[in-house]
């Protein structure tokens, strides 16, 4: 038998699995580490709390699973996209990692739209428009504000980047972490016109691998820090985006999935590459011969997290964190479909997809005595599916698509009150998996599984994980999310300036 590790690193945590050939999990481990918020609108991560996370899970995996170390022949990582990581050349990091939700850079995005004639003709050209999340603004804001440091920096890494390098001592990029950087899909390699427009030294941009490729052993350090023999191979990995899909095994063609975490977000597998639209975009599949349209909701889960703390806090005190969750669906099951025509939009962090901002913030709307705690939860996870909906119709009516059934995975999937609002909502058949905690890190094995030799393509997935639960839409509850998904979208329009007006200052703050 041959076994495997494979680590799914979100925003908040690890989740690490060592599996074999087969996909069985022999033992599992989250490991949890913090987000820094230094200035309005800016979210950072120290890089070593991912290694030493990495390195806490791995002997936690090894112990539990009474595999013997010298057993195991591969490793490879999935991690959460747009990392942005510089350090020297001999390694050593220079900046906490600028996180994917941080907004810092949006003058910067404004100043490389001007240079094409401003926001509405780059959006012709591109597809979608720059924001201050992105990363090309961010390593200009780096740039900007801190020339030594962008001196002295060698590359600049994205996550799954920084713990390849951990591991191997090789500074690569595998192709679905390029592209939150600027990535050509037709010539897999750097968007180079893109780079020579805004001046960033393509010199400190590491070398390309596939998802599917050895990227090297590890070093000895590697080897003692993580208990493991030198002669384990890390393979290229992928962002989560993808690893998602094929832990849905939703990997053929037009085939949709729904991923509830921190953040959430519809992808659709394609072989095709069209123009990024309404915030949508067509990346690299973790499949190196597929690609993948997705439309990235920044904040789920972590909207979730705030919402128990601020409402539930007596009860987070006291309870269990299943009987927390429990009490939570409970909660929003007492209450009927819409509400009591109550809206919360999720927009805590901006958005990036149906619409992209960085300046929009969350709002509750149409409060009265009437409502509850219970009411308010229940708008929080409507507020959620509204979003997933207006991503799925734009990206059905913007790439000629029809979606009728979208296969769910990640924590929200054991809400099964959610997962009806989400099919009541979206009009459209959910269909949860049978490994909704770990579909990420099987997904990311599949690269190592393939890569090794063990299958030939990433269709072996299917017959690692299987379809759980079927929700299909209630047609009483259509009337009232129709009337309230219009109000939703209303919203967005009335407020969007008036959000811009109050928050774009101070989110530019150095």
């Amino acid at each position: 038998m041959r076994y495997f590790l494979a680590y799914d690193v979100g925003t908040s945590s690890v989740k690490s699995i060592l599996t074999d050939e087969t996909g069985k999990i022999y033992a599992a481990a989250i490991e949890d580490y913090p987000l820094y918020m230094p200035n309005p609108g800016w979210v950072e991560q120290d890089p070593e709390d991912y290694w030493n996370a990495i390195c806490k899970a791995t002997h936690r995996l090894v112990q539990e699973s009474q595999i013997p170390p010298q057993q195991i022949e591969g490793m490879v990582f999935t991690t959460q996209a747009m990392g942005i990581i510089p350090v020297n050349a001999s390694g050593k990091v220079l900046h906490r990692n600028i996180s994917w939700v941080d907004g810092r850079a949006e003058k910067q995005a404004r100043r490389v739209m001007s240079w094409v004639g401003g926001k509405g003709v780059f959006k012709s050209i591109i597809g979608i428009e720059l924001t201050g999340k992105d990363v090309i603004p961010k390593l200009m804001w780096l740039r900007d504000n801190n020339p030594e440091l962008y001196k002295d920096t060698h590359k600049f890494l994205d996550v799954n980047g920084y713990l390849k390098y951990k591991c191997t001592g090789k500074m690569v990029a595998e192709w679905s972490g390029a592209c939150s950087y600027a990535f050509n899909l037709q010539k897999k390699d750097w968007d180079r016109p893109l780079y020579k427009v805004t001046g960033i030294d393509m010199q400190k941009l590491p070398d390309l691998v596939r998802s599917v490729d050895v990227v090297g052993t590890l070093t000895a350090e590697a080897a003692r820090q993580l208990g493991l023999p030198e002669t384990v191979a890390v393979y290229g990995g992928c962002d989560d985006t993808q690893s998602a899909a094929v832990g849905t095994t939703a990997i053929g063609e037009g085939q949709a999935h729904i991923y509830t975490g921190t953040s959430a977000w519809v992808g659709i597998s394609t072989e095709r590459s069209p123009k990024f639209k309404n915030g949508a975009v067509c990346i690299q599949s973790a499949d190196p011969t597929k690609n993948l349209i997705v439309g990235i909701t920044e904040a789920a889960g972590v909207n979730t997290e705030w919402f128990l703390q601020q409402f539930y806090a007596a009860e987070k005190a006291t309870l269990s964190s299943q009987e927390l969750y429990a009490l939570l669906e409970k909660d929003i099951a007492s209450v009927g479909p819409g509400a009591d025509y109550l809206i919360m939009t999720p927009w805590f962090l901006g958005e990036r997809c149906p619409v992209s901002t960085t300046t929009t913030r969350s709002t509750i709307f149409n409060l009265s005595h009437q409502h509850t705690r219970s009411h308010v939860a229940r708008a929080h996870f409507e507020g959620i599916a509204y979003n997933l909906r207006w991503t799925i119709e734009n990206m059905e009516k913007d790439f000629r698509l029809k979606v009728e059934e979208l296969k769910i995975t990640g924590g929200g999937t054991f809400n099964a009150t959610w997962m009806q609002i989400i099919a009541d909502i979206t009009q459209r058949k959910i269909i949860t998996m049978s490994q909704p905690k770990n579909a990420g890190a099987l997904g990311a094995a599949m690269c190592a599984l393939v890569g090794s030799g063990v299958y030939k393509d990433f269709n072996a997935i299917r017959n690692m994980i299987q379809p759980a639960r079927v929700f299909v839409p209630d047609p009483s509850t259509r009337p009232v999310y129709d009337a309230l998904f219009t109000g939703y979208q209303a919203l967005y329009r009335s407020l969007r300036t008036t959000y811009a007006a109050i928050n774009s200052a101070r989110f530019e703050n150095k």
